[in-house]
């Protein structure tokens, strides 16, 4: 049986009017709505106007395969987006807000590979880890492993010990923290409650699990030549998250306020409570 989300806030006060009422209020919405829309048009046109960073470094990645360097996943392609899926070498399962997001890979992956452009999940675990992983959420979307390369580091998705010690951490193009979940990578002393829940569904503390966080990277090749053009971290990966655009369209929105695990991995919905996984601040 599905999962049935109760106490929605706001559902018993939400105003009720006439249809001509109704009317008048969503073409003054449409408005608001065009005007998003033309602005995310120049946000996009902004983004694609960015300048590129050549890559110099010899990155090296585990794959279906065998050992691939990140020119090898263009796959023969121009263009390369690489998910950082945050499945560390400790982790005993992928992070399932980024379970959430990968779940719509499969279905358009195959376009933007007939469109000059292939998709990639990266993460640091072992590639078996990733193959066992992926066949029991039953994804098959390129999925190469970083362990052993500089790759998650330098891209400011994975961080050490030392660093997570001493605070000196730069995520989504800020210094001293990781993620509004925490404000920092915090001990496991000082996990909150909600982050050790979290963590406890990947198998590992709440310091382990915030050693590995979320994002998405692009890529050009130009002469043959690897050009890094864009990252995005924490809430710029909310466009990517399927089921947030289905919410927000829907009558209550997304809801999670008060509710820490108000969403699983899709093969957990049916089980008890013991497993739910998943939080708006754990990727979000």
């Amino acid at each position: 049986m599905m999962q049935k989300i109760k106490n929605f806030s706001g559902i018993e006060d939400h105003k009720i009017v006439s249809q001509n009422e109704w009317l008048a209020a969503r073409i003054e919405l449409l408005k608001a709505e065009k005007e998003l829309t033309r602005h995310s048009d120049q946000v996009a046109m902004q983004r694609r106007e960015l300048p590129w960073v050549r890559i110099e470094n010899e990155y090296h990645f585990s794959t279906d395969e065998g050992e691939a360097s990140l020119a090898d996943l263009f796959k023969g392609r121009l263009q390369l987006l690489i998910y950082h899926f945050m499945f560390g070498p400790e982790y005993q399962a992928g992070c399932p807000s980024c379970s959430s997001i990968a779940d719509g890979f499969n279905g358009f992956a195959v376009h933007l590979a007939n469109h000059d452009l292939m998709l990639w999940a990266v993460s640091r675990a072992p590639l078996g880890e990733l193959h066992s992983y992926q066949q029991r959420m039953g994804w098959s979307f390129p999925w190469a492993s970083s362990l052993g390369s500089d790759f998650n580091y330098d891209f400011n998705v994975s961080f050490t010990q030392e660093q997570q010690r001493s605070g000196n951490v730069e995520y989504n193009y800020r210094e001293g923290n990781v993620s509004s979940r925490a404000n920092e990578i915090a001990p496991a002393e000082a996990a909150p409650e909600a982050g050790m829940k979290i963590a406890a569904t990947v198998g590992t503390d709440w310091a382990t699990y915030t050693r590995e966080a979320p994002g998405m990277s692009a890529f050009v090749l130009k002469d043959g030549i690897v050009h890094h053009t864009y990252s995005a971290y924490e809430r710029g990966l909310d466009g990517l998250w399927g089921m947030y655009q289905w919410l927000d369209r829907a009558p209550l929105g997304r809801n999670e306020t008060g509710n820490s695990f108000w969403f699983r991995r899709h093969d957990e919905y049916d089980r008890g409570p013991a497993n739910n996984g998943g939080s708006k601040d754990c990727c979000a």
